[in-house]
């Protein structure tokens, strides 16, 4: 087996590990405490759960500094929050939410602690071993092996819950994660060049070491502002098939579940494969492009308003479009980062670029009631050029020509 197919094994099978956890702290354990008919405010806090994957990039260095034992730097700890995630998946499996809401809570905490820190560690496990070629297939392929974990432990647990009960699906899930982590034992530990030699050096260096290369500034812009007319466009997709064209909750869930998932997986691989022609810069650059005349459709559907045809059509385009940019803008984060911090590097980028997306959960709302559905959808499209127009203007920079040197800066 050539060594590129089996890196592009490894990351499918990280990308489901990664996945899997994070429906299980989420949206399938507040429909586990929603079964039950607990009040609204427990099943409000739950939210807070997913806090650790917004500052995962607190603790990121100490993954950059320390290997914890012979497996390697990135394979340790991989591993090591893998069987902490079993260990925590098959304690929730015996707990009740009407008899211990609090300790399941925060097992839950717990879980999305060890499971945000599993993906700093596969963040970098990704950016280390994929070579430059490798990156746009290999992003894509993560992506789908992150989505069809979504699936398991979202849609596929909700069908075993209703059959077997949540204890046995939860030990389900478990069982599914230490397949995953017998199968991690036996994927190829990423060649270390460098690493910190302190804590200091891996808390301030990766700072230092980004905001020291031309355009550093520029470069973070670029971060935040080439998805973020597309997350406007997502952002109310589910209050504008319900409320704006009044699609029953089985026709969106056929539609965002069903539909739009499948275009994200294959818009994912069929960017990825396209990217080994077109090279990271004219990839992000196409990619963003059809992502935001995607968005266009949507003031299509604003204007004709209930056809499920129709519908289907504009979610899958939108969908597949943003897997395509979504794989390309993932490979831009790795050509970013420096591998002696890897880690803190790419959790800190890839928190910024959550940045937009903040700022739209506070302001879609505002503009949709102020200006309509069609009009919110013209915004969206129109919001895409700033990131575009920054992305051409950084053409020449050396993220755009190879893997990142460490003799050199961008």
């Amino acid at each position: 087996m050539s060594t590129a197919r089996t890196h592009y094994y490894s990351v499918v099978l990280l990308g489901i590990s990664s996945g899997l956890p994070i429906a299980l702290c989420s949206s399938t354990l507040q429909a586990w405490f929603t079964e039950e008919n607990l009040g609204i405010i427990l099943l409000g806090f739950i939210n807070i759960i997913g806090l650790p994957y917004v500052l995962k990039w607190l603790w990121a260095p100490l993954l950059d500094r320390l290997t914890l034992y012979s497996l390697g730097r990135r394979k340790s700890w991989i591993v090591t929050m893998q069987l902490a995630l079993i260990v925590v998946l098959w304690t929730m499996s015996y707990l009740h939410p009407a008899q211990n809401p609090g300790l399941l809570m925060g097992l839950g905490a717990i879980l999305a602690f060890f499971s945000s820190t599993q993906d700093i560690a596969v963040d970098a496990y990704r950016t280390e071993i994929l070579s430059p070629k490798d990156r746009g297939l290999g992003a894509a392929l993560n992506v789908t092996g992150y989505r069809f974990a979504l699936l398991i432990a979202g849609a596929m647990a909700l069908l075993l819950a209703d059959r077997i009960g949540w204890g046995y699906t939860y030990k389900i899930m478990a069982l599914i994660l230490f397949a995953c982590s017998m199968l991690t034992f036996f994927t190829p530990e990423p060649k270390m060049l460098k690493q910190p030699t302190t804590l200091r050096d891996a808390f301030v260096g990766p700072i230092q070491d980004f905001l020291k290369r031309s355009n550093a500034l520029w470069l973070i812009a670029v971060i935040v502002f080439y998805k973020l007319g597309e997350a406007y466009a997502l952002s109310l997709t589910t209050p504008f098939l319900l409320r704006g064209l009044h699609f029953t909750l089985s026709e969106v869930a056929l539609l965002n579940k069903v539909v739009g998932l499948s275009a994200i997986i294959i818009g994912g691989i069929v960017g990825g494969l396209w990217m080994m022609r077109l090279g990271l810069f004219y990839s992000l650059l196409t990619f963003g492009i059809l992502a935001a005349l995607s968005n266009i459709l949507f003031v299509v559907m604003a204007i004709v308003g209930k056809n499920m045809i129709l519908a289907g059509f504009c979610i899958f385009a939108e969908n597949f479009c943003g897997g395509m940019s979504s794989a390309a803008f993932v490979a831009f984060l790795m050509s970013l980062c420096n591998p002696k911090f890897t880690a803190m590097q790419y959790a800190s980028l890839s928190a910024i670029a959550t940045v937009g997306r903040v700022l739209v959960g506070s302001t879609s709302g505002v503009l949709v009631q102020h200006l309509g559905w069609a009009d919110f959808y013209w915004v969206s499209t129109i919001i895409c050029i700033p990131g575009l127009y920054m992305l051409w203007r950084s053409q020449n920079l050396h993220c755009f020509r190879g893997a990142y040197n460490l003799t050199e800066s961008v």
